[in-house]
């Protein structure tokens, strides 16, 4: 366990949050949550509907109030959506609530990994769309980086490698 009592992962889609997450929370046995799951399970419909009915705001409006709530919970862990960095207040309650670990992930490993993916449709055909995900990765990796306790980069490594890192890190954070 850390001295945060809470673990918080943050990172682009594909990174692997919520697969290394539920494995993590159960060596831990501690209580997993998936901040995009649980809008979805609250408000009984996807993600995309939200999006389209009330627009990107509402659907912040809804992560944020989430993630607020979670958060304040003790002895989670917590697979925060990928615009959870879109907030300040969203950041502040991760920074200040938990250890963030930052799931890092190349442009490349999240187009192989997204591709089959329904969730995630991304049409990685075009050298244009590569050249736009790989801006707004960057720009997105600097947010998760500034919120962040540690950087752990996941391309070509299995979820049981990173979780076996995560559980270093944990432990080397309680030695401290």
């Amino acid at each position: 366990m850390t001295k945060k009592h809470n673990i918080f992962l943050v990172g682009p889609a594909g990174s692997g949050k919520s697969t290394i997450g539920r494995n993590l929370s159960q060596l831990l046995q501690m209580e997993f949550f998936d901040s995009d799951y649980e809008i979805e399970r609250r408000s009984g419909v996807n993600i995309d509907w939200i999006i389209d009915v009330e627009g990107e705001i509402g659907f912040r409006t809804r992560e944020e109030k989430i993630i607020a709530e979670l958060t304040k919970k003790r002895g989670i862990v917590l697979a925060a959506g990928t615009s959870c960095i879109q907030s300040q207040n969203t950041c502040t309650h991760l920074s200040t609530r938990g250890m963030v670990i930052h799931l890092e992930i190349t442009t490349l490993s999240k187009l192989e990994r997204t591709y089959h993916n329904k969730k995630y449709p991304l049409p990685i055909t075009t050298s244009y769309f590569k050249m736009t995900t790989q801006a707004l990765l960057d720009a997105q990796n600097l947010l998760y980086k500034e919120i962040s306790d540690v950087t752990i980069h996941t391309n070509k490594q299995s979820p049981r490698l990173i979780v076996k890192k995560i559980l270093q890190i944990l432990k080397t954070n309680i030695s401290n």
